[in-house]
């Protein structure tokens, strides 16, 4: 999958779904091919280079290139959820292999870890996000073959140091992927910080209108695991369909705009709210009070996301009843789209989570950010 011309920024290949026309009628916009189905030659060979839907459709092609060319990545694949691409990071390991991932990450994908990935032979343990030397001293004990990342950590915002974390995994050969979903490419390209894959819930701000579910994966380098990977997603059937491409890609052309206001909004009402009586703290990496503040401005570029949490004084109740009383935010699971959206987390994890009870998360859509702070204002009053 080659990369576009170093000199066009990734701003411009976005906004212009990598400036690629289709041929004969030279679409602006890409066609669907909906066709599962591909003729083959009398040879039996497939001229068209497509065999079956379920391995690859033409309609991923452009999608796939421009999230590989703003990740600086050799290849990329969609999948048809975020779950589903990250499932096929652990799948592609062999019975046995070794895993650490973070204490505070996406709660689908820790309970996916410890009740399908540990049973079927995976040996997955867990590292403290914020802390180096924790992951350093579990990496060496316990000599895993995948060292899993989330950066921001959902939904405590901690901070993972990419760079120390693949140079620690480098002693003892072990590959890095980063759950990148929080940050986008747009803030953070964990490939160039040392990791061999990153990974996104397409669904959030790639695409960022929710009304698409999707996942991609991209990679440093085309070898033996990715293409691991490929066949897991063709074999499982882990396949986007070319609607939810398209309308993906259609969403990545807007990525800067969208993502440029979430961040500039959330870093407002991150700054606005530190310090209010009523909470106990704003989780929000971009505060220089945030303990992972340092780390995220040496590798978060230009902004700290659209994501952050709120800790409220009084406890679990005062939580809630903040959360109902909301009015522009929409009370609604998923992040990274233009609404704003707000969840008592703990509630929607349930029984086992690691969520603080006083903890609501918030995600900051491209709403006027006045109307944004004067709804938490009423909601906290």
């Amino acid at each position: 999958m080659p990369i576009e011309p170093p000199e066009l920024h990734r701003q411009t290949l976005a906004a212009q779904g990598m400036g690629r026309v289709a041929l004969p009628y030279r679409d602006v916009v890409p066609p669907i091919h909906v066709s599962t189905t591909y003729e083959r030659a009398a040879d039996g060979a497939f001229p068209g280079g497509r065999t079956y839907s379920r391995a690859d459709n033409p309609s991923y092609d452009q999608a796939e290139a421009l999230v590989a060319s703003l990740e600086g990545a050799a290849s990329a694949l969609l999948f048809s959820s975020g779950q589903s691409a990250a499932g096929a990071v652990f799948q592609a390991l062999a019975p046995g292999d070794g895993v650490l991932a973070p204490r505070y990450m996406y709660w689908a994908l820790r309970k996916w870890l410890l009740e399908y990935a540990a049973p079927w032979g995976l040996a997955v343990d867990f590292y403290d996000n914020a802390s180096v030397d924790d992951l350093a001293a579990k990496t060496r004990s316990r000599q895993p073959r995948l060292i899993w990342i989330e950066t921001p950590a959902n939904p405590t915002w901690e901070i993972t140091d990419i760079a120390a974390a693949a140079a620690i995994a480098r002693e003892v050969g072990a590959l890095v992927a980063v759950d990148s979903t929080a940050a986008t490419p747009l803030i953070t390209r964990p490939l160039e910080l040392g990791a061999h894959i990153v990974m996104h819930s397409a669904t959030k701000y790639l695409n960022g209108h929710s009304d698409v579910i999707a996942g991609v994966l991209a990679t440093a380098s085309d070898d033996k695991l990715w293409q691991r990977i490929r066949y897991v997603r063709a074999s499982g059937g882990a396949v986007l369909g070319p609607m939810e491409a398209w309308l993906l890609l259609r969403g990545m052309r807007t990525l800067h705009l969208r993502v440029g206001a979430a961040c500039a909004n959330a870093q407002a009402i991150a700054q606005h709210f530190h310090g209010h009586p009523k909470l106990l703290d704003v989780l929000y990496p971009g505060l220089k009070t945030h303990p992972g503040h340092a780390i995220a401005a040496r590798q978060m570029h230009g902004a700290f996301g659209g994501m952050m949490s709120l800790r409220l004084k009084v406890g679990e109740d005062a939580a809630k009843s903040f959360a109902a009383k909301l009015r522009v935010f929409k009370r609604a699971t998923s992040l990274g789209s233009v609404e704003s959206l707000a969840e008592h987390r703990a509630s929607v994890e349930g029984p086992g989570t690691l969520c603080p009870p006083d903890l609501v998360r918030l995600s900051i859509g491209v709403e006027h950010v006045d109307d944004l702070i004067a709804d938490i204002e009423q909601a906290l009053a």
